[in-house]
């Protein structure tokens, strides 16, 4: 079965730092482009942060400059690197992407999801 696996969240201080990851699998799956999004209680589902396939980045203002986003091809991951944690940042975190297994397309993919959690 062709799916985005998430790991990496969890608890953590304001101040503090969490690196999220995202992995295709099986590994013979490459990853497009993709964006990063997160859902707060009683809150729609917002994008932070997104990466192409060729390296290009993009993040919401709220994020900016705090939150980093990089991929490694060889092991087809993205990650999601997040420095200087504030309460505003507790979500759950889901990646989507377009996903490649041979000829095959695999659109709108989304992890399951992982929950960071920031504490005052």
């Amino acid at each position: 079965q062709v799916q985005l696996v998430e790991s990496g969240g969890g608890l953590v201080q304001a101040g503090g730092s969490l690196r999220l990851s995202c992995a295709a699998s099986p590994s013979t799956v490459s990853i497009n482009a993709m964006g990063w999004y997160r859902q707060a209680p009683g809150k729609q589902r917002e994008l932070v942060a997104t990466i192409t396939s060729g390296d290009s980045t993009n993040y919401a203002d709220s994020v900016k400059g705090r939150f980093t986003t990089s991929r490694d091809n060889a092991k087809n991951t993205v990650f999601l690197q997040m420095n200087n944690l504030k309460p505003e940042d507790t979500a759950v975190y889901f990646c989507n992407a377009d996903l490649r297994w041979g000829l095959r397309m695999f659109r709108d993919s989304w992890g399951q999801g992982t929950q960071v959690t920031v504490s005052s």
